[in-house]
């Protein structure tokens, strides 16, 4: 067996390292890894093989859930390009994206006591959805055009993102 567990998580896919990814074709890869490094294939093969497997295994499940998701994705695509994300470090937001992210939590708390709560809860989601998606687009040029300014707004991209993400999630958590 063959394996490289060195290599970055494109490179595992055998994708360029890029912002702009197909999922179905990721997947398709995904499926083709996972044939090929599965530990069942080596089961009766010698220890160090079986161990290589799993390790293979486990890297590959790590870079599918990375490169799945968009903002797991840029802030890996950031780390390649040198760029650190700051997420346990850096607390500096943008003020007025912090008022929102406050009103968006107000909007939340109450829709969830509101006796109008599903419409409420739905018409939160979809606004949700449009911001993430509308900085998702923003990304994708910020990484198409490759310079140091737009690494740096991309960072902060990322960063906003995950705050969209955590309301996202605890807006699904009300299902």
């Amino acid at each position: 067996m063959q394996a490289d567990l060195g290599k970055n998580y494109f490179d595992l896919f055998g994708l360029p390292a890029a912002f702009d990814l197909d999922a179905v074709d990721l997947a398709v890869r995904y499926r083709e890894l996972q044939r090929r490094f599965h530990p069942d294939r080596f089961a009766s093969a010698p220890a160090p093989e079986r161990r290589l497997s799993m390790q293979m295994t486990a890297q590959i499940n790590a870079a599918f859930q990375t490169l799945k998701e968009p903002v797991a994705r840029a802030r890996y695509l950031l780390g390649l390009q040198g760029t650190d994300t700051g997420q346990e470090t850096d607390t500096a937001m943008n003020p007025a994206f912090l008022m929102e992210q406050m009103e968006l939590r107000e909007v939340l708390a109450q829709a969830t006591h509101s006796a109008d709560r599903d419409r409420q809860v739905e018409s939160l989601r979809q606004r949700v959805d449009a911001e993430l998606a509308l900085k998702s687009a923003l990304l994708s040029d910020h990484f198409a055009e490759n310079s140091d300014p737009a690494r740096r707004q991309a960072r902060n991209l990322v960063r906003e993102m995950q705050f969209l993400q955590k309301l996202a999630q605890e807006i699904q958590e009300l299902d």
